[in-house]
């Protein structure tokens, strides 16, 4: 859900570019402008400058999808992954997330992982899971890090990895994920899968505190006395 927020705000940015007013906008969209459809999709979906319309979104989406718009392809994604406006389409949804994931959209690449993952619209498929998280994490997206953490370290359909479990968790753990910080801090207290550091679990324990897991990592930081190990207690 987040992901698509950001999605929406990055096309509000580009509807605030615009000046012209939404007549302006349908003539050059149906001049053939990828930019102006995938901004009129955005309007119509989120009611902006003119009443929600979502079958009229997803017609604009489609058009800025079919002319190679990979944000217009990953909206689309989640339009009918979820049904927004539309009836649920698990294969329509795969359609588009591969269309933006091929073209090396991160959020789409995440999605069409998660659809193979959880067999959605598609057999389940571990290793192209593995895959297209992989592509999505290696760019960057967090939440591809994270979930590369957890499939290699419990194996689902995959040989267990702890080395790459402690991996991905880490770099998803540096970017602020207090799931990952708590887990590598485990990790790191219990020697599970890389030598125990006492240290490096206080540090991550008391980053996944921080971070607002306070809780787990609470529970976790006072059972274990771990503010013997941390340098600035």
């Amino acid at each position: 859900m987040k992901k698509f927020f950001c999605v929406f705000a990055l096309l509000a940015i580009a509807v605030a570019c615009f000046t012209e007013n939404i007549e302006e906008i349908v003539q050059k969209a149906e001049q053939g402008d990828s930019i102006a459809q995938r901004t009129l999709g955005y309007m119509y979906f989120n009611g902006v400058g003119t009443e929600v319309n979502k079958k009229q979104a997803i017609y604009w989406y489609t058009k800025a999808a079919e002319q190679g718009s990979c944000v217009a392809q990953y909206v689309l994604g989640v339009i009918y992954e979820r049904g927004e406006g539309t009836e649920v389409n698990k294969k329509e949804a795969l359609y588009w997330y591969r269309k933006a994931a091929e073209q090396g959209y991160a959020d789409a690449q995440y999605s069409l992982g998660s659809m193979y993952e959880n067999g959605k619209g598609v057999l389940t498929d571990k290793e192209k899971a593995i895959f297209w998280y992989t592509k999505a994490a290696e760019q960057g997206l967090v939440t591809a890090q994270y979930d590369l953490g957890l499939i290699y370290y419990k194996g689902e359909g995959i040989p267990v990895d702890k080395e790459q479990a402690v991996y991905w968790y880490t770099k998803a753990a540096e970017k602020g994920h207090y799931y990952a910080q708590y887990l590598i801090g485990v990790m790191y207290y219990k020697g599970d899968g890389i030598p125990v550091n006492k240290k490096q679990a206080a540090y991550w324990i008391k980053k996944a505190y921080e971070s607002g897991l306070e809780s787990w990592a609470k529970k976790f930081w006072d059972e274990n006395e771990l503010w013997k190990y941390s340098d600035e207690d």
